[in-house]
């Protein structure tokens, strides 16, 4: 990927929550961003409880809030990321934006530049999730 003014391309995809699969309802939920120029892969995770339960009153909460903190698992490498502790960033990214109908499901991809990766996952979480 290609600096441009001392930034670098980054990619990034909203976690969704989709309590009910056939009603399609959703709340954003998370944030995972990639940067290649980086080796960076992060997520970041905000479950707004009461706004779950008006979408499902008898959504599993605890449920959930594993399902985000395995995807938060899965970016830091290591042992919390299970099978893909081996891969690099960027295959742990790809795996974790792979279409799914499960619960916590991504968003599509979009792109952006940033000098800091961290700081643009933290500012993205503010704008999309919380």
């Amino acid at each position: 990927m290609t600096r441009h003014n001392g930034r670098d391309v980054f990619e990034y995809a909203l976690l969704r929550v989709v309590p009910r699969v056939e009603r399609g309802e959703q709340i954003n939920a998370g944030i995972v961003v990639y940067c290649q120029a980086k080796s960076y892969v992060a997520a970041r995770v905000h479950l707004d409880e009461a706004r779950l339960l008006a979408l499902d009153p008898a959504a599993d909460v605890a449920g959930v809030r594993a399902a985000l903190h395995a995807v938060e698992g899965v970016c830091a490498g290591g042992e919390r990321a299970g099978q893909a502790a081996c891969d690099d960033a960027g295959r742990r990214f790809r795996w974790l934006i792979a279409p799914r109908s499960t619960v916590v499901q991504p968003g599509p991809v979009h792109t952006g530049l940033t000098a800091d990766p961290e700081s643009e996952s933290e500012r993205l979480l503010d704008l999309l999730v919380r």
